[in-house]
């Protein structure tokens, strides 16, 4: 399984999904799940698949202490002001340092967010995330520490 592989399919899919809102009732995850998958550049293991999965579905459940986490921490921007591509790695990002069943270290998280941002983002975007999770890592914790 590439971690790295289920990161970039499921910011596909939150993207999409943040971007074009499914209709009601719809299965907009499974959906933009789907669409990421056809756009995949190599095979897609099924382990793969699967926490591609449960990022897109975490960071979905968790999605408003997600978003009041990051807007804490990111001084003079609002969540919703933050372009796309930012907004969906920080949210990927602080599920997997603090709701995922297997919570991921955070210095981990954080590098993983910044090369996301250095391919998809903007040429500010690396430097932005890292502030922003990097002040989400308690005091006295340094990122790369575990809990």
């Amino acid at each position: 399984m590439s971690r790295r592989q289920a990161r970039e399919i499921a910011l596909q899919a939150l993207y999409q999904l943040d971007v074009n809102p499914p209709a009601e009732g719809a299965d907009g995850e499974l959906l933009a799940l789907d669409a990421a998958l056809e756009e995949a550049e190599e095979d897609v293991s099924a382990k793969t698949r699967g926490y591609a999965t449960d990022l897109i579905h975490g960071t979905r459940s968790h999605l408003a202490s997600i978003d009041e986490a990051i807007g804490a921490k990111a001084k003079g921007w609002k969540v919703e002001r933050m372009a796309v591509i930012d907004r969906n790695i920080a949210r990927m990002a602080v599920y997997e340092m603090q709701y995922a069943e297997t919570a991921v270290d955070a210095g981990v998280a954080i590098d993983e967010a910044i090369e996301l941002a250095k391919k998809y983002g903007a040429d500010a975007s690396p430097k932005f995330l890292n502030g922003v999770l990097g002040a989400m890592v308690p005091k006295g914790q340094k990122t790369g520490e575990k809990k």
